[in-house]
């Protein structure tokens, strides 16, 4: 989407608050003892509350109102009976629509007392984010944003999952440019545009750099000898800077 109005901009922004706000009351909620399930709840009646929808349940019909994944489980996880544990490290991915805008948001996070590994690849997660923020900007091609990612990864001895990539947003939660990857791809030098919505999510791995899909379930996508760290906001790309819309 290339956002041009006051109600394009506006639309966007109010999606992207209630995304972040049910991302953070989620967070605080994620304690030891508590299920997946019950954290999912949580997020059904906030979406209610706000008046907007899970984008996951409205568009594709995910058992869930928002993805929870824990430890092995890097993305799109089933919330279900799965009980939190002290030292997890949980992911929290939160997408909705209102009024025919939408927005996707994520972040990874150890529960409790966290394992020095599992907490580095949450902070460079995050580094490597506001890293592709920096070449955020109409003009620039987008490869930029995930050169610049995956430099924070490789400084830090990490990599970064190369077969999950963010995605253009806005009007639907999937849309043009198909990919925002996290690593240098200079064939792929599109030019980002003033307005343009993209959803930008590096995934942070200690090793692997590419995930599966789980035998059990149709979603859940599952790295086998590697912990895995995601930071995801929906931006709007503007000659001033990135508007943020999700924090």
């Amino acid at each position: 989407m290339i956002a041009k109005t006051a109600e394009d901009f506006n639309g966007l922004k109010e999606i992207g608050k209630i995304c972040g706000s049910i991302r953070d009351e989620l967070v605080k909620n994620t304690k030891p003892g508590i299920t997946t399930k019950e954290l999912d709840e949580i997020g059904g009646e906030l979406f209610a509350k706000a008046g907007a929808e899970s984008a996951p349940k409205g568009e594709y019909d995910f058992p869930g109102y928002t993805c929870i994944s824990v430890n092995e489980e890097v993305a799109h996880g089933i919330p279900g009976d799965r009980m939190i544990q002290e030292g997890d490290i949980v992911n929290i991915d939160v997408s909705g629509s209102k009024n025919g805008y939408f927005a996707d948001t994520g972040v990874s996070f150890v529960v409790g007392e966290a394992d020095e590994i599992l907490q580095k690849i949450c902070d460079v997660a995050k580094a490597a984010f506001d890293a592709g923020m920096e070449k955020a900007m109409p003009g620039a091609k987008k490869s930029e944003l995930g050169k610049a990612a995956h430099n924070v990864a490789k400084k830090n001895g990490l990599t970064v999952i190369k077969n999950l990539t963010g995605h253009g947003i806005g009007r639907s939660i999937h849309e043009a440019p198909d990919h925002v990857f996290s690593y240098d791809t200079p064939w792929d030098d599109e030019i980002l545009k003033d307005g343009m919505v993209i959803a930008f999510e590096p995934f942070i791995s200690t090793y692997e750099e590419e995930v599966s899909q789980s035998a059990d379930d149709d979603w859940t996508l599952l790295a086998d000898e590697s912990f895995v760290a995601q930071y995801e906001h929906t931006v709007i790309l503007t000659k001033e800077g990135p508007i943020i819309t999700t924090l």
